[in-house]
């Protein structure tokens, strides 16, 4: 974590010379939205439903567990979903591209890969969310979309907005970016349909609560699977190139029960091996989205940490009665 970010989450407020950039941020964020909005600038709607899962904060909060929980329980419901991403950090060959089980995250993105691999969801990245709907609708049976990390992009009309939010760390100072980690301002909260709050927190005590529960660890080859109960080791190297590593790290303490060597890394981490090169033979764990990663490289060993969200059965309920009624008006204006 860079001293800026870590600035943001002191509770103190923003370096004054930080202050103006983050009120022209904001400005110019309410200007592009209201140019969607008010119809200045063209806003498609899918012929189905469109779920958007995103976050008014910089990082990681959760949103690609929410989104694998999505998957799972819509499809228990009777849908056949599908996935868009802008795919951050890919260097897809053309856009739109459809991320497969065998895609290289290089070339799709370690989140979609992720979510492709534990889902085996159809999966189209493209920072144009618009063209990245077509191209799915066009060559996948699906009906409904869910854009993973969107909120912000509202070319792309929604049906349903899920903002996730990390309790642990919260919404920082409160300012927009540069002078703090929005890219909305708070308000924007209450527009949406459900808050979810990833862990605990007082700041979000309206809000649905998430908890990320750890399964098991899975060899880096997929061969071996093993509950956490079973873990035999009480150290080992922890690497983490997500949002928020810290949370990976305190999981591993308080959950597992280990005393894991943290190395943390930015978000979307481009991994080598030398970043695996210790010198001691303490087993190497990750997290799933490092994973895809480093199954890439040449002779890394190691394992990832497998969890998934759950939600409350109130919150499944709310959200496939709003589906319902969506699925109804799209259908009847069909």
């Amino acid at each position: 974590m860079g001293w800026l970010e870590q600035r943001w989450y002191q509770k103190q407020p923003a370096p004054l010379w930080l202050r103006p950039l983050g009120r022209l941020y904001q400005h110019l964020a309410a200007k592009r939205k209201h140019a969607f909005l008010s119809g200045k600038k063209a806003v498609y709607r899918a012929p189905v439903p469109v779920i958007v899962v995103g976050n008014i904060s910089v990082g990681g909060t959760g949103k690609t567990p929410v989104t694998l929980w999505l998957i799972e329980r819509l499809r228990a419901a009777g849908y056949t979903p599908g996935v868009v991403s802008r795919g951050y950090g890919a260097k897809a060959p053309q856009y739109p591209f459809v991320v497969t089980a065998d895609t290289d995250p290089a070339e799709g993105g370690d989140e979609p890969c992720m979510l492709v691999k534990r889902a085996g969801c159809p999966l189209v990245i493209d920072p144009d969310r618009p063209a990245a709907v077509r191209h799915l609708l066009k060559q996948f049976d699906c009906d409904l979309i869910i854009s993973d990390d969107g909120l912000q992009h509202y070319a792309l009309a929604r049906d349903v907005e899920l903002a996730v939010v990390d309790a642990q760390r919260g919404l920082g100072n409160g300012c927009c970016l540069p002078a703090g980690p929005l890219r909305e301002p708070v308000e924007r909260l209450k527009s949406v349909d459900f808050v979810i709050r990833n862990g605990e927190g007082a700041e979000f005590s309206d809000a649905v609560s998430m908890t990320l529960q750890p399964t098991r660890f899975v060899s880096l080859d997929g061969r071996t699977r093993m509950p956490i109960e079973q873990w035999p080791h009480k150290q080992a190297h922890a690497v983490a190139g997500i949002g928020n590593p810290g949370r990976f790290f305190d999981t591993l303490r308080n959950v597992v029960g280990m005393e894991p060597l943290e190395h943390p890394f930015a978000d979307h981490h481009a991994y080598s091996a030398e970043d695996f090169s210790f010198a001691d033979e303490l087993p190497v764990v990750m997290t799933e989205k490092d994973a895809v990663k480093a199954v890439k490289l040449n002779n890394i060993e190691g394992w990832y940490l497998e969890v998934s969200a759950t939600l409350p059965s109130s919150f499944e309920a709310a959200l496939l009665n709003k589906l319902d009624s969506i699925s109804h008006t799209v259908e009847s204006n069909g």
